[in-house]
Formats: C-alpha cells, structure tokens, sequence
C-alpha cells in the first residue's frame, strides 16, 4: 500500500475524521499485545517497527546476523514472507524460490543468512531449529503475540519517526505508543534526523537504549554509477529516502519513480521504465529489495543496477553488550524452570 500523505502531517482533517476508528483498532491490538507467547526454547531476537511500511529493518536483521556470528551463535530468520504465495513452514531456497513465493525481504536476506518463511511463526521455530539455529532473529512481527520475544529491537527511520503519532487507519501506528514502548528492549535510529527524539527521550525514562546507526552505499554500487545519469525507481516503505541517497553519494539522478512498498512490477511498468531509461539514456538503478521482486522474470533486462547498502552501528561496542547481555539472560531465564 502507499501511505497517506496526511499520516506524516502534524494535524489533518482526515487523521480526525479516522480517529475513532483508530482508537478501536488501537484498543484490540493493544489488548492482543498483552497476551502471553510460546516459548520456542532458544533466545527470539524480534526486530520490528512500531508503524507500518518500512524503517530499515531488513538491513538491522542483517548487521544482528553478523554480529551473532562472531559470538558463535547460528542465527535463522524468521519471517512470514509478506507478499508471497507459501504458507510454509519453507526454507528459502534462492535458485528455486521468487518473490511471487516467498516474498522480496526474505529472497533478498537469504543471500547472506537461513531465512525460514511461515504463517505460523511456531511453524517456523520448529523448521529453524532443525536447521541447528542457536538463536532465531524475527523479521516483523513486534505487536504478534503467538510467539515469546526474548529482546524487542525497534527501528525508526529519524527523519520520518512516527509520523503524526496516530494509530491506523488515523496515522502509521500498529498499536498504541505507550503499549509499544512498553515492551521495547532498544531503539535502533537509523540517519542523523531529529524526528524520534521523542520517542527516544520516552524510552530513556525507562532505561531503554537508544542505538545509532546509519545506511551505509555500498562503495561497488557507488563506482559502478560514478558518471553515469540514472533513471531510479523503487517501490519500498520510503522511496524518497532511497533517491536522496542516491544524490548523497554523488550519483547523478536524472528521473525517478516511486512505487507503494512491495509492489509487483507489471509487464507494462517495466517496459516503461525501460523506454524512458533508453529515451533519454539514463541507467535503471533501483533497491536490492525491489530487484529480488524482479528475479527470475523473462521480460526484465539486463543492466538494472541494484544499489546496495549497509548498516553500520555509531557504536557497534553498545550493541556487541546489549546483545550478549540480552542472550545470556534469556538462557538464564530457562535454565532456571527446569
């Protein structure tokens, strides 16, 4: 879906008119958030977002399953495979697998780390377990309750927050603030924008962390566009972050096309965009997430340049801490019931 403008406007007449209904929905996700998970007997690592559409939770999934890794821990991730067609519980398998599967977050994230896609989040412990997984890092899944979270990472984008602080369909939020600040262990803040100061202030009465962290251009992608124009596109939670990159790295962008986060490309929209790049000779340069949505189709041609990017922590001591503290706990918590 794309969102509505009014959702990141301090006051509007259409967040009013939503209202009520947002304190209905509000109300239910916020009781539903109460109830109490299943244990999956290892540590759950839950990376999530309080609002819908994106923030950079793929790429925090990313850096945790390095950071996991030099603590001898085998990592899994564990998504619900948005937008695909699989219930599952299925392991991702690149050379078999489309987006039109199993959806473009866990394609793109399997490149790196085991992804386990299923519905039923207790189906999917089950099959990362038997895949030998030490700790299970969870894609989404922040106000769903089926399954026991150990450690609750949040990811804000800092020059987008939490937009008009309304719960939806009135604004972004999945559930009432002070239900999701509530069960929040860290606030990873993606950028150097103020937007979530508020929200970090809240979390730091309650001892909370607050963790910096940046998208870092990939210095291939950076080299393989250095004086070339570029036609961008990008149908993620927030396109115009993704252009204003681009610009920030120097790449010089010529058009660009926004699309609603998770599109699926059309044969026309393709062709279009494929016409205008070779109208005006611009390079097709797009996210790494929306090119995986374009794997394995017959009508996509070569020389889209996916731009790659990393995440990189301010300070990757704090995370390295609160990580190892955070698994040793929940290991403590379990050896401690038997």
């Amino acid at each position: 879906m794309r969102e509505p403008a009014f959702w990141y406007r301090p006051r509007s007449l259409e967040s009013q008119a939503l209202g009520p209904l947002g304190a209905l929905y509000g109300a239910i996700t916020g009781r539903r958030m109460l109830r109490e998970g299943v244990d999956a007997g290892i540590p759950v690592i839950c990376v999530g977002n309080y609002h819908v559409g994106g923030a950079g939770k793929t790429p925090t999934v990313l850096a945790l399953t390095g950071l996991l890794r030099e603590l001898g821990e085998t990592p899994v991730v564990l998504s619900r495979g948005y937008g695909g067609s699989l219930k599952g519980p299925v392991m991702v398998d690149r050379m078999r697998h489309t987006a039109s599967d199993i959806g473009d977050e866990p394609l793109m994230m399997a490149r790196d780390v085991p992804v386990a896609v299923a519905r039923d989040r207790l189906d999917g412990v089950v099959l990362a377990k038997s895949q030998g997984a030490t700790v299970i890092l969870m894609d989404d899944g922040f106000q769903n309750p089926r399954l026991l979270k150990d450690t609750s990472l949040i990811v804000i984008d800092s020059e987008r927050g939490i937009g008009n602080g309304k719960v939806f369909p009135a604004g972004p939020l999945r559930a009432p603030l002070k239900a999701q600040l509530a069960r929040t262990d860290a606030l990873v803040l993606i950028g150097d924008g103020r937007a979530a100061n508020d929200v970090a202030a809240e979390l730091a009465k309650r001892n909370k962390p607050e963790l910096r962290a940046r998208l870092r251009p990939d210095a291939e992608s950076v080299a393989r566009l250095s004086g070339k124009p570029v036609f961008a596109f990008a149908g993620i939670g927030d396109p115009e972050r993704f252009f204003r990159t681009l610009r920030a790295c120097g790449v010089a962008v010529a058009r660009t096309r926004p699309f609603a986060d998770h599109h699926m490309f059309s044969n026309d929209e393709i062709a279009a965009l494929v016409a205008g790049a070779q109208r005006e000779q611009l390079t097709l340069v797009t996210t790494e997430k929306d090119l995986a949505r374009l794997r394995g189709r017959d009508d996509v041609p070569d020389g889209i340049v996916p731009f790659a990017v990393q995440l990189e922590f301010d300070d990757p001591a704090t995370l390295r801490q609160l990580i190892s503290d955070h698994l040793y706990k929940a290991r403590e918590r379990r050896f401690s019931r038997r």
